[in-house]
């Protein structure tokens, strides 16, 4: 009876500590996720500043995530993003940008301000 004991111990210890991993990686995909969006935020609202058009509603959406293979050989999270912005304040545009971690690999948007972006923002400092 000690050593069934001893067993159902371990075996509680055991998904505890899955638990715990499962835990943890979740919050560091959800704080990455994050960090994503303030940056695209960023480069959303200063692409539109840039160009001398207005950024409706102060945010972006993540459309779409998947694994792709960054410049080091190692695979990445890739994100991409969406926002809307107006020239007149009438009509509404839709931009989108896409970032590699970090780094911004595609951007389409206010047309004045696409240069801008690409030269602004360049690849993030390498580890």
């Amino acid at each position: 009876m000690h050593q069934g004991a001893a067993l159902a111990t371990i075996a509680a210890m055991e998904t505890f500590l899955l638990l715990m991993l499962l835990g943890a990686a979740g919050f560091f995909f959800f704080t990455a996720a994050r960090a994503a969006a303030e940056r695209a935020a960023q480069i959303g609202r200063d692409a539109c500043a840039a160009a001398g058009v207005q950024w409706l509603d102060q945010s972006v959406h993540a459309t779409g995530m998947r694994l792709r293979r960054r410049a080091d050989g190692w695979l990445g999270i890739e994100r991409t993003f969406r926002f809307e912005y107006s020239e007149d304040g009438q009509d509404r545009h839709v931009g989108r940008m896409v970032l590699l971690g970090d780094t911004l690999v595609g951007f389409s948007g206010p047309t004045r301000a696409a240069q801008a972006v690409v030269r602004r923002f360049p690849a993030a400092a390498e580890p």
